[in-house]
């Protein structure tokens, strides 16, 4: 039997006196990419929000790794979050070795002596923040300051901050906001490249229907509640596209920002 790595049931959240979700339940098993997709407004951020408790839901299960989610532990290590927007003030001196040195938090043998132990983690975090940078495609911006990177460059950047630990899901609300048309390809093709290496279940928001169809392997149609879900090519077709965005929607396509 197939253990699944999340599994929402009857999630429910009001924002004030608006109901942002209603009754909202689906599941991701092991490996598997999944785009929620819907208009603005839908619910979409709230989703992958509540799922993270970022904010407070009002009804509803949540599951990660077969835990309630309040119950996860240790097993919150396993669990990336890229978000749409990295807010940070760009003057304050951290450079890109250094930021992504801080999602390290391996622990070493305690028999270890106090040296030993200072040694193996030196290495050990060093070694994870080299590969965790070549496998995105920064290593060349090691030693900049991270306030000098691009909208794709910062992109790439939180990426490697998910890949220095291991990772079992990987959630990624519009992670390709802000990043052009070549941009969002490449990284999708090293996205989907990591989660074959990794073994990574992958949750996405994503306004750009085109690119998910021909990346993702599931898709969860979402307004306010969930339309549809299925492989894209079932999911996305013309009469659960209607049912999910109403008369006048075409197709979204990556632009230049």
């Amino acid at each position: 039997m197939t253990t699944t790595i999340l599994t929402v049931e009857g999630l429910t959240v009001y924002q004030g006196n608006y109901l942002a979700l209603r009754d909202v339940s689906f599941e991701l098993l092991p490996g598997t990419d999944t785009a929620i997709v819907g208009p603005n407004g839908a619910g979409k951020s709230t989703l992958v929000k509540a799922i993270l408790e970022l904010i407070p839901r009002s009804a509803g299960k949540i599951e990660i790794f077969g835990r309630p989610i309040t119950k996860l532990g240790g097993l919150r290590h396993f669990l990336g979050y890229m978000p749409q927007n990295f807010i940070f003030d760009r003057s304050f001196p951290i450079s890109v070795n250094e930021l992504i040195g801080l999602g390290w938090t391996k622990e070493v043998q305690k028999q270890d002596s106090l040296f030993t132990k200072f040694w193996k983690r030196n290495i050990e975090k060093t070694t994870a923040v080299t590969e965790a940078l070549q496998r995105t495609g920064v290593y060349h911006l090691r030693h900049q300051s991270i306030g000098t990177l691009s909208g794709g460059q910062l992109k790439r950047l939180l990426l490697a901050y998910c890949l220095v630990m291991p990772r079992k899901l990987l959630v990624l609300d519009e992670a390709f906001a802000g990043v052009d048309m070549q941009g969002a390809a490449d990284f999708y093709v090293l996205l989907n490249e990591l989660k074959q290496e990794e073994g990574w279940t992958i949750l996405q928001v994503s306004h750009d229907i085109d690119m998910v169809s021909r990346h993702c392997d599931r898709v969860l149609c979402l307004n306010q509640t969930v339309v549809c879900t299925g492989q894209p090519e079932i999911a996305l077709s013309p009469e659960n596209l209607l049912a999910t965005y109403g008369p006048g929607f075409s197709r979204y396509h990556h632009h230049h920002n």
